[in-house]
């Protein structure tokens, strides 16, 4: 008896669909009828982003995406009202309008005009021309929104973080990066320090502070107060905070992962304050604090010695603090220290013979090692990625292929 496979029941063929990218997806869907009805099984499509240019009415699209089950949006291009997409996807869970230059107050304050509770996630990042008043209408109708993404969006104020406090009470990841006029008193709302006004955001897991410059250490003591839940804090290029903030953050219990990166107060005092404190930090980021020496190192193996992941690229560390530190760091399996021009083959030696769980080191810019010590490192037993960058050094030429890793130019912390 022949077999083909037009024979196979809709459901088998759904199952086959949904390992296909989404490109295929759509293709199969044009052959036949049968390969149509099956394609178009919501299974095919859980979890996939539509990635859409509103240039035109098409009025076969929202319809066609909600038979598929598709609730995850991202907007390339916005010529048309964004009201359009809230009235086509009446469940949409994801929207994303990152880079959507053109929206402004005006028009998002045309979409949300009602209950949107099944909106869980909403990027709007670069957005430039989104103010406070947009955040109003964003906690007014988006009450189960848990990740909101405001990267880049310049215009938010203290005021736009108090309306955030008092209507997103679910919210767990908030990005603000590069909002420049947030300062401690915005971060006072988020914290909840302000209850006669907003609850807070008491919630949050993950929150991002990059190159917010007016944050001080108020703002560490607001969010160790307020923000216990907290598990993820970015604050790297915040140049207003300093040793004295890192007291407040030393005991957030549940913290795991803070960049700190090109915080320029921070110093050997403030990984002494982290260190003493009751963190079980997995992932530290110190990355351009030139104030950060060999010291430090000293300090993590004391009381950080449980992190999974260290950078200390241009760092002023050596094989001193190398020697201080490797001994206790079992559990170390990211190490970045591109650019620690101090470094040399006896550094790389101790890294080979005490970080044996190391998967990937970075080396970019360390000139005084040299093919022997690049050797050892290639011998750790779970060493994937070494990042050597745009290495100048003719000795490399020596090593074969065969005894290196990948390696790469890229960072990849």
């Amino acid at each position: 008896m022949e077999t083909h496979i037009s024979c196979l029941f809709p459901e088998i063929l759904a199952i086959i669909f949904s390992y296909l990218d989404v490109k295929d997806k759509g293709r199969v869907a044009q052959v036949c009828t049968a390969w149509r009805d099956a394609s178009y099984h919501k299974s095919v499509w859980r979890g996939v982003e539509a990635k859409l240019h509103l240039r035109r009415a098409n009025p076969s699209l929202f319809p066609s995406l909600q038979t598929r089950g598709i609730k995850k949006v991202q907007i390339l291009s916005l010529r048309r009202s964004l009201s359009y997409v809230i009235q086509g996807m009446p469940h949409i869970e994801s929207l994303n309008l990152c880079g959507c230059f053109n929206l402004t107050d005006n028009g998002l304050g045309h979409a949300f005009v009602q209950d949107i509770s099944s909106l869980r996630v909403l990027n709007l990042s670069l957005c430039k021309q989104i103010t406070d008043s947009s955040l109003g209408r964003i906690a007014q109708y988006l009450k189960n929104l848990e990740v909101l993404e405001l990267g880049g969006c310049s215009n938010i104020t203290n005021t736009g973080l108090l309306l955030i406090a008092w209507g997103l009470h679910r919210l767990k990841s908030l990005n603000l990066r590069s909002c420049r006029h947030v300062s401690d008193v915005g971060i006072g709302h988020l914290s909840g320090m302000t209850r006669s006004a907003a609850e807070g955001c008491l919630s949050l897991e993950k929150l991002t502070l990059q190159d917010c410059q007016k944050l001080t250490d108020l703002s560490l003591k607001h969010i160790s107060k307020g923000l216990n839940k907290l598990k993820v804090l970015n604050l790297s290029f915040c140049g207003g905070i300093s040793d004295a903030g890192m007291i407040h953050l030393s005991h957030m219990t549940h913290l795991c992962s803070l960049n700190l990166r090109s915080c320029d107060n921070i110093s050997d005092t403030g990984i002494m304050h982290l260190a003493m404190g009751s963190l079980r930090l997995s992932g530290l980021d110190v990355s351009f604090c030139d104030k950060i020496g060999d010291q430090s190192l000293a300090y993590i193996a004391q009381g950080l010695y449980q992190l999974k992941s260290l950078s200390l690229c241009s760092c002023h560390i050596s094989d001193d603090g190398i020697n201080r530190m490797v001994r206790q760091m079992h559990e170390l399996k990211t190490l970045n220290i591109g650019q620690c021009v101090r470094i040399t083959d006896k550094g790389l030696e101790l890294i080979a013979d005490h970080l044996t769980q190391l998967t990937g080191i970075d080396l970019y810019g360390c000139t005084k090692i040299t093919k022997r010590g690049l050797e050892r490192i290639t011998q750790l037993p779970c060493l994937k990625v070494l990042n050597l960058g745009l290495w100048q050094m003719t000795e490399i030429s020596g090593l074969s292929s065969e005894a290196l890793p990948m390696i790469t130019p890229e960072y990849f912390f």
